[in-house]
C-alpha cells in the first residue's frame, strides 16, 4: 500500500519543537491547517505521538525510518507536553486529557472534510496513553486504521475496550522485559502515563481486565522483544523501538502491508 498524500502547508518536524507553555495550542492549530489540506483522494496520514520527552531527536528517528521504509504522504507528530516535559508532564493527568481532546479533533476534522483518508497513528512511552485517550473520544462510527503502540508507559491492566472501538484495523504493542529502568523501576517509583505505580505495558504487555470486551482485544496484537532486533540497532531498552533502521526494517511493513517479521502473542486476561 502506498500512502500519497498532498497538503497545503509545508512544514518540518523540527518545526514542532516548542518552548513555551502554549506550544501545544500552536501546534494543534498549525497540524489541523496541514491535515484538512489533504487532497481528496489521499489515502493516509500517519500521527506520531511522542513520549513524556515531548519531540526528541528519536521522534525524527522514527519518521526517517518510516520513510526509508517506504511510507510516503504526510506523517506528523504532535508535542503534547505544553512545553513542559519530562516527570511533570508523566504527572499532568488532567491537562494531558485536554491535549487527548485536542487530538481526538484535530482526527474528527480530518475525517470530516475528507472520509477516505485513513488515519494511522504511532506512540511512543507515555504518547500511548494520549493516542488511547484520544481513541476513547472520538464519536460513535469515526475511526482510525492501526495504532502501533511502542513501550508504552500505560498500565497493563488499562481496559483498552473503548479506544478499541475506533480502530479499524489493529493495535500492534511492542514491549521488552529489557525495559527495566523505565518502564520497571521508574514506572513503579514514578507511575505511568494513567497514574498507576506498576510496570507498564511497555514492559510486560497488556493484560484484558474480566469486564473488557474479549472480541474487541482480538484487535491487540502483542509483540515481545526479539533479540535478533540487535540488528538494526534495538537493544530492548526504552528507545530501542524508535531507531531508525528498526523502523525500517520491522514498523514501516507492519503500517504499510500488516506485513508482521515478528513474533506475537494474544492479551491474555488478568488473574482474578
Amino acid at each position: 500500500m502506498k500512502m500519497k498524500m498532498k497538503i497545503s502547508v509545508p512544514q518540518r518536524h523540527g518545526e514542532h519543537r516548542g518552548k513555551t507553555k502554549n506550544n501545544g495550542v500552536f501546534v494543534g492549530l498549525f497540524l489541523l491547517l496541514g491535515l484538512v489540506g489533504v487532497a481528496r483522494g489521499g489515502e493516509g496520514i500517519v500521527l506520531h505521538l511522542p513520549g513524556i520527552g515531548g519531540h526528541l531527536y528519536m521522534d525524527d528517528e522514527l519518521v526517517k525510518g518510516l520513510r526509508d521504509g517506504g511510507v510516503e504522504g504526510q506523517i506528523e507528530i504532535y508535542n503534547w507536553t505544553c512545553g513542559d516535559p519530562g516527570l511533570p508532564a508523566l504527572r499532568a493527568l488532567k491537562r494531558n486529557l485536554k491535549e487527548a481532546g485536542k487530538i481526538s479533533r484535530l482526527i474528527v476534522e480530518v475525517k470530516e472534510k475528507h472520509p477516505d483518508v485513513t488515519v494511522r497513528i504511532t506512540s511512543h512511552s507515555g504518547g500511548s496513553g494520549l493516542a488511547v485517550w484520544a481513541l476513547e473520544r472520538l464519536p460513535e462510527g469515526v475511526m482510525v486504521e492501526d495504532v502501533v503502540m511502542i513501550a508504552p508507559a500505560l498500565s497493563p491492566g488499562y481496559d483498552l475496550t473503548k479506544a478499541l472501538g475506533h480502530v479499524r484495523g489493529k493495535v500492534y504493542v511492542f514491549y521488552s522485559q529489557f525495559d527495566s529502568l523505565v518502564l520497571g523501576v521508574g514506572a513503579k517509583l514514578f507511575g505511568t502515563i494513567d497514574r498507576k505505580r506498576v510496570e507498564a505495558a511497555g514492559k510486560v504487555g497488556f493484560v484484558r481486565p474480566a469486564c473488557a470486551d474479549e472480541e474487541a482485544y482480538r484487535k491487540v496484537v502483542e509483540i515481545p522483544y526479539d533479540p535478533a532486533w540487535t540488528r538494526y540497532g534495538n537493544d530492548g531498552d526504552h528507545i530501542g523501538g524508535m531507531m531508525r533502521r528498526f523502523v525500517e526494517e520491522v514498523v514501516a511493513p507492519i503500517l504499510m502491508e500488516k506485513n508482521l517479521g515478528a513474533t506475537t502473542r494474544p492479551v491474555e486476561e488478568a488473574s482474578r
